[in-house]
């Protein structure tokens, strides 16, 4: 995973001052094609009713298009309020499967001041595929989506008050 290449491409991206889901819809793409190890890659938002809803995603279709906080691997992020490595996907009790060729999976929480926004979910089919530079470079992504998200809750609350 070519950490310069994914800051330049978000970068780019942030530069063009896209809405909000365009911005998201790019963003899974880079972060999907920067590692042949990444077989799925989406963003699951997190909304006020305690469910995340399966928003941009490259890979196989899956079911799980809404997931209660707390359930499988990505509601146990939220609920835990951390980022979650699973290097065996059969060694996780609260797995939710997807895909029968995945076995390890990333979760990185986009978050900013204590606000859960949103998380990046990845896929491999490989076992322990997501070593601590691949978790550090999703990090930076998130914080980058978290500032976005917290500028479209501002724009939510301004038209909102007036």
């Amino acid at each position: 995973m070519d950490e310069e290449h994914v800051d330049r491409q978000v970068s780019r991206l942030e530069a063009e001052s896209l809405e909000l889901d365009q911005l998201l819809e790019e963003t899974v793409r880079i972060v999907h094609e920067s590692n042949p190890k990444f077989h799925w890659t989406g963003i699951y938002e997190l909304f006020p009713d305690g469910i995340l809803r399966l928003g941009p995603f490259l890979g196989a279709a899956t079911e799980h298009v809404s997931i209660p906080v707390g359930q499988g691997v990505c509601g146990s992020a939220v609920a835990e309020k951390r980022n979650k490595v699973i290097s065996d996907v059969t060694q996780e009790a609260n797995y939710l499967a997807c895909s029968i060729f995945t076995k390890s999976e990333l979760v990185v929480l986009i978050q900013k001041n204590g606000k859960i926004y949103a998380e990046i979910d990845i896929d491999s089919h490989n076992s322990d595929a997501f070593d601590q530079r691949t978790v550090e470079i999703v990090q930076k992504v998130a914080d980058r989506l978290a500032i976005a998200y917290e500028a479209r809750s501002r724009q939510v609350r301004n038209l909102l008050e007036h």
